[in-house]
């Protein structure tokens, strides 16, 4: 029998920002914004999510899964050791086999996008990047959904970042700055920044758009009337550091009580998890400022508005 909401539409894949129209973003964010509010429905009813994750995940598995089952979908769980890509299965031929079976494939690899991108050569199985080593494009919509939720916009809002320019900082930079007026700076430790490509990017949209992006990699001179305050853990899905006293170069850019003297009322964000004394103080993170753990709780919402959005058909 045929349902409406079984009809398949052209799948949609998230696997970097850069994939969404601008529509495509604001919409995003702004139906997690409404999820979080606690509209529901079923608009994923007679679905299959498949969920792979190659990495450990607290926050992104469990938002993704709950995600999925709140909106009406069925899940299969995979683990590292599930899929024939082991044995020496393409990921085209993965990806082909999967999308015959599947209507949504969520995947944190931790690894190269392109993997990615060959699951997502074909338009019957949306793909969704949970996070890869370039780029976190789900935890950016989370943290914009966040911003909304906290501020009721993203426009002319004014943000810092403090830390490694890792996969989460370069999410964040393509996300924001499609938004008008907003202004980013980000302070990162040296030979730890932007890749060249992002900057340029990211450099163009706030222009076009009326904002302003700035990199530093010293934490002189703060900015004052700051909106947010965001930082992540430096040790990156346990990634090794180039230089082996990476400790003493990052030890200037952890987030403490001092960077909110000229920013009273700035929030504090985080991706979680979180070492409490390195990236951030206890004093911060659980301080009054912190939406760090609400931030959490936006995986959630945000992961269903990205669910639904994959299967919308256009």
């Amino acid at each position: 029998m045929t349902t409406a909401s079984m009809v398949r539409t052209r799948a949609r894949h998230l696997v970097s920002i850069r994939d969404l129209t601008d529509d495509d973003l604001y919409t995003i964010v702004a139906r997690g914004a409404r999820y979080a509010t606690g509209e529901l429905g079923s608009p994923l009813a007679g679905r299959v999510v498949g969920t792979y994750f190659l990495k450990t995940s607290t926050r992104t598995r469990t938002a993704f899964t709950s995600a999925a089952l709140r909106l009406g979908a069925s899940v299969i769980a995979y683990g590292p050791l599930d899929l024939q890509t082991n044995t020496g299965e393409s990921s085209e031929d993965t990806g082909r086999v999967l999308a015959s079976m599947l209507d949504i494939l969520v995947a944190r690899t931790a690894g190269d996008p392109g993997e990615m991108r060959a699951w997502a050569a074909q338009d019957r199985m949306a793909v969704v990047n949970a996070m890869s080593a370039a780029e976190h494009p789900t935890q950016a919509l989370t943290d914009l959904t966040t911003l909304v939720q906290r501020f009721g916009r993203i426009e002319r809002l004014r943000l810092l970042y403090v830390g490694e320019a890792n996969n989460t900082a370069t999410a964040l930079a393509l996300a924001l700055t499609r938004f008008p007026g907003v202004e980013l700076e980000l302070r990162t430790p040296p030979g730890y920044g932007l890749p060249d490509d992002i900057v340029a990017t990211a450099l163009a949209q706030a222009r076009r758009n009326g904002g302003r992006m700035l990199e530093r990699h010293d934490m002189v001179d703060v900015p004052a009337g700051l909106d947010a305050i965001y930082t992540t853990r430096w040790q990156t899905t346990g990634t090794s550091k180039p230089d082996a006293n990476w400790r003493e170069i990052f030890a200037p850019f952890q987030v403490r009580e001092g960077l909110w003297r000229r920013s009273p009322r700035a929030v504090f964000m985080h991706d979680l998890p979180a070492h409490r004394g390195e990236e951030v103080t206890a004093e911060v993170l659980d301080g009054p400022a912190s939406i760090a753990f609400q931030q959490a709780e936006n995986k959630m919402y945000s992961a269903m508005a990205v669910l639904h959005w994959s299967q919308e058909a256009r």
